[in-house]
C-alpha cells in the first residue's frame, strides 16, 4: 500500500491562498498518487469513520460527483444536502445551522452564492470547509486546472508547481467571473503569466487588485480587448460559459457583447506549438469554443473533469 503524506494543514480551503507553494506541491503529488493507485488494494482511507456534509445551493454535475466519490474513496460518508432540506432554508441563521451541524460531522463541502456565508461557517462550526464554488472564487476548479497542465509538463518524481512557472495561460470571455478571478490568484502563486481578454465591461475590478495586495501576491495579469494578442505564444487558451448560474437574465446581451472572444482555430493558431485548450465544462460548444477545438486532440477537457476527483481527495486527506 502506497503512503500518503503527513496532514500538513488542518484547516479550510476556501480560496487559493489558503495553501502554500510548498503545500500547494504536496497536494499536487498526492493527487498523483492517488490518481495512479486508484482501483488497487489496500487503499489508504483517512477519512474511515468521518461524515462531511455537502451543502449544495447551486446545482453541480463534476463538484457534486466527483466530491461524493471522493469521499466515499477516502473512508468516509458523503451527506448532500441542499437548501430546501435544512431549516435554513425557512431562516434559521446561518451560524446556528453552522454550530448545529459541527457537532455531527468532520467537515463542509460548501457550494453556494456569497462567499461569506463559507467564511461564518468556517468561524461558527469550527470543522474544516472546502469551497465547492462561490459567486468570488472556484479554488477546487483551479487546482485541478493547474494540476493538469503540470501533468503533461512534468515527469514522475519532478517538481509539478515548478514546472508551471512561467507559463503562459489565456483567458477568454467574461474576465470578472469566479473562475477568472481564482486564475488571477493562483497564476500570481504559481508565477504563470495570465492573459485575460474580453469586453471592457467584462474586466476584472479593482477589488480584484486589492485581494491580490492582501494575500501579499503581485498584481502580474494582463488585461486585453484583443483576443489575438492575449493568444499570442500562449501555452494553455482556457475559457468558460459566457452565461453564468444567476446572469440567465443577461443572456442575449452577453453572448453578443462575447462573440468575438470565442476560442476557435484561428486563435489556436496564434498559441504557442502543443498549445492545449482547456475548459472548466459545463461548455457550450459554438458559443465561447468552436465545435473544432473542443473535439481536438488539443482539447484536454476530459482529463480536467476527471482529476477534480484526484485534486480534491489529495486536498480531502489534508483537511
Amino acid at each position: 500500500m502506497f503512503q500518503l503524506q503527513p496532514n500538513i494543514m488542518k484547516r479550510s480551503f476556501l480560496s487559493e491562498t489558503d495553501f502554500s507553494l510548498a503545500e500547494i506541491e504536496a497536494v499536487f503529488q498526492q493527487a498523483r498518487q492517488l490518481k495512479l493507485h486508484r482501483g488497487k488494494a489496500n487503499q489508504p482511507k483517512p477519512l474511515d469513520g468521518q461524515t462531511w456534509a455537502m451543502l449544495f445551493h447551486k446545482s453541480s454535475t463534476r463538484t457534486r460527483i466527483s466530491f461524493e466519490v471522493g469521499i466515499h474513496e477516502l473512508g468516509g460518508r458523503p451527506m448532500y444536502l441542499d437548501q430546501n432540506r435544512l431549516q435554513m432554508g425557512r431562516g434559521e441563521t446561518i451560524a446556528d445551522t453552522a454550530r448545529v451541524m459541527g457537532r455531527y460531522v468532520h467537515g463542509f463541502v460548501i457550494r453556494t452564492f456569497d462567499h461569506a456565508l463559507l467564511e461564518e461557517f468556517r468561524q461558527e462550526s469550527g470543522k474544516p470547509v472546502i469551497n465547492a464554488l462561490t459567486d468570488w472564487l472556484h479554488p477546487c476548479q483551479t487546482y485541478t486546472d493547474a494540476f493538469s497542465i503540470a501533468e503533461r509538463l512534468s515527469g514522475e518524481g519532478e517538481s509539478m508547481t515548478a514546472a508551471l512557472r512561467g507559463r503562459k495561460v489565456a483567458f477568454f470571455g467574461d474576465c470578472a467571473c469566479n473562475m477568472a478571478v481564482s486564475w488571477i490568484q493562483i497564476a500570481a502563486i504559481l508565477g504563470m503569466e495570465l492573459r485575460l481578454s474580453g469586453p471592457a465591461a467584462y474586466a476584472p475590478g479593482s477589488q480584484v487588485d486589492s485581494m491580490l495586495q492582501q494575500a501579499g501576491l503581485p498584481v502580474n495579469y494582463l488585461f486585453t480587448e484583443d483576443p489575438k494578442v492575449a493568444a499570442q505564444g500562449a501555452d494553455v487558451l482556457y475559457t468558460d460559459v459566457w452565461v453564468s448560474m444567476g446572469n440567465e437574465d443577461e443572456r442575449e446581451q452577453r453572448l453578443k457583447a462575447m462573440r468575438p472572444w470565442q476560442v476557435n482555430t484561428s486563435l489556436m493558431a496564434l498559441a504557442a506549438p502543443n498549445a492545449i485548450f482547456m475548459h472548466c465544462l459545463p461548455a457550450h460548444e459554438g458559443e465561447e469554443v468552436s465545435s473544432d477545438v473542443y473535439q481536438s486532440p488539443a482539447s484536454i477537457v476530459y482529463d480536467q473533469a476527471e482529476n477534480r476527483l484526484h485534486v480534491q481527495k489529495a486536498i480531502l486527506c489534508n483537511l
